[in-house]
């Protein structure tokens, strides 16, 4: 059976830009296109030429090697001719693919945001679109508030939607500007679009107010639009964008789209999803959303001891999908909730065989459950796990001890009237019988712990060059003065590898130094 094909649009270099606290760079920007190419969508948006310096230089030279690269406007302004519009100029001169339009689709904004008639509005749409028509690029129109704009007057919003299909539009593409549409609603004003513009004309674009932006994209997909608009990991204005790392794999892998439809993405680029997920998350310098579907560390994470005891007969038992066909990984986790079948699965994802009967096994297990008693989190802090495990079951070597360390933490104003807070700290280590010792400052005691604890690791110093500290996590787990604290620390390599370790102590510093020696510990033993 002949499947229909799906086109793909990405619009996170612009309306994901639109992101609280998200600024991208021309060099972010040329990093992210080169990956949405790399995974095989068919269009990347590049935000604004001419807009500001940035978008200026970034459409400077074409950005996409695949994917057809896209700039992004208004419609000509009112009064005003296609040809002497600036807006319109700019994104003729830019080295473009295709140029996609926001147009008014509803007669309430065209009245207040343009203070112009209906009938100027579709003048505007369809002289913009005959300009890049005339041009040989491709001209897509994001009919914006259309489904808010269809619910208040129909017959307008269709009349825009046609202006722009009838100018030679390749895509027209239905907007959930607000994000409050429910699926049923789009399913059902969609399926009455299609009476008048041919699916394979028409897109969604989904705002994800209501956490509904991917099942509205499904859902337009179902009623008959071809194209899909949506951001890397679902970022965007207010809630967001619908999620295309959520969509491509629930398109490609689930029966009911995989059978009917084919998108741009190989399965084997499929495979590198979660990848390119968590590679945009630290781009964005923060830390991959645990629970995100078919990417996130948790996606095919099992803590009950029945479940993980049958996902090692069966993993269809309590799995979706495999979690090898978007590049994750199964973990049955350990926690004092786990059986032995947990903790051999794990061991086993991490390449340290053991069997059941194995007393070093039962050792570990209690090990694990009396810690966690006491505030360890091991299920969230993977890499002092696999030390610990290594450690009892004696596979790992001890690289160094720590003889003793101290921190101080000094307030005082500095030479010109501001109060300051210095911090210095001092390590002690032994190596192979060796003694050294290193002092440093940082900003706050912990970081001064760090850079003392790295600064000079004698014979192990250049396999941690590479190591960075990206995300320290406290949490108090009694209250009080006298209270018990869990500190969770997260590290990266240039290799891209993260790895998250655990302390806990009634002494914050003591619980962060603990973190940061596993953290030393694990980069060590996966480098030497």
């Amino acid at each position: 059976m002949t499947r229909e094909r799906l086109y793909l649009f990405d619009t996170t270099l612009r309306d994901g830009q639109q992101t609280p606290g998200i600024d991208f760079s021309v060099q972010d920007k040329i990093v992210i296109a080169e990956m949405l190419d790399e995974l095989g969508v068919d269009y990347v948006e590049g935000g604004y030429p001419g807009a500001n310096p940035t978008d200026t230089e970034f459409f400077s030279k074409k950005r996409t090697k695949k994917a057809a690269f896209v700039g992004f406007g208004m419609t000509k302004r009112p009064g005003v001719s296609a040809s002497n519009d600036p807006g319109i100029a700019a994104l003729l001169q830019s080295k473009t693919d295709a140029i996609c339009y926001v147009a008014k689709a509803w007669d309430y904004h065209v009245k207040v945001a343009l203070g112009t008639t209906n009938d100027e509005n579709l003048n505007c749409i369809r002289a913009s679109v005959e300009a890049v028509t005339t041009s040989g690029r491709e001209a897509l129109v994001d009919c914006e508030h259309f489904f808010d704009g269809y619910k208040a007057n129909p017959s307008y919003a269709l009349q825009c939607a046609k202006a722009a299909h009838d100018a030679g539009a390749r895509w027209v593409v239905l907007c959930d500007t607000n994000g409050g549409t429910q699926p049923e609603e789009v399913a059902e004003i969609v399926a009455a679009v299609t009476k008048e513009i041919p699916g394979d004309h028409l897109g969604i674009h989904a705002h994800d107010d209501t956490g509904q932006a991917v099942a509205n994209s499904l859902a337009a997909v179902r009623a008959g639009v071809r194209h899909i608009q949506g951001t890397l990991n679902g970022i965007g204005e207010r809630c967001g964008n619908a999620n295309l790392v959520s969509l491509i794999p629930t398109l490609m892998l689930k029966p009911a789209y995989a059978n009917a439809y084919e998108v741009g993405v190989t399965q084997e680029g499929l495979k590198g999803i979660s990848k390119i997920s968590h590679r945009f998350d630290e781009l964005l310098n923060r830390a991959p959303h645990s629970q995100a579907p078919y990417v996130g560390s948790s996606a095919f994470a099992t803590k009950a001891g029945i479940h993980a005891s049958a996902i090692l007969k069966e993993p269809e038992t309590y799995e979706h999908v495999r979690p090898e066909f978007v590049g994750n990984n199964r973990r049955v986790m350990v926690s004092d909730q786990g059986g032995k079948a947990n903790f051999v699965s794990e061991l086993a994802s991490r390449g340290i065989e053991v069997s059941k009967d194995n007393p070093k096994l039962d050792t570990l297990i209690s090990t694990v459950k009396e810690r966690e008693a006491s505030g360890y989190a091991y299920e969230a802090a993977d890499a002092s796990f696999e030390l610990l495990a290594r450690r009892l079951l004696g596979s790992v070597p001890e690289f160094f001890q720590v003889d003793s360390f101290r921190v101080q933490v000094e307030r005082r104003f500095n030479a010109i009237g501001e109060i300051v807070a210095v911090s210095e700290a001092v390590v002690k280590l032994v190596i192979e019988g060796e003694s050294l010792q290193s002092v440093a400052e940082g900003q706050g005691p912990v970081n001064a712990l760090d850079r003392a604890l790295r600064k000079d690791l004698g014979k192990y110093q250049a396999q941690i060059s590479d190591l960075e500290l990206v995300d320290y996590k406290v949490r108090i787990l009694n209250g009080g003065t006298e209270a018990v604290t869990r500190v969770l620390i997260d590290s990266v390599d240039k290799s891209g590898a993260r790895w998250t370790t655990v302390g806990v102590s009634d002494n914050i510093i003591d619980a962060s130094f603990q973190a940061l020696i596993d953290s030393v510990n694990y980069k060590l033993m996966k480098s030497v």
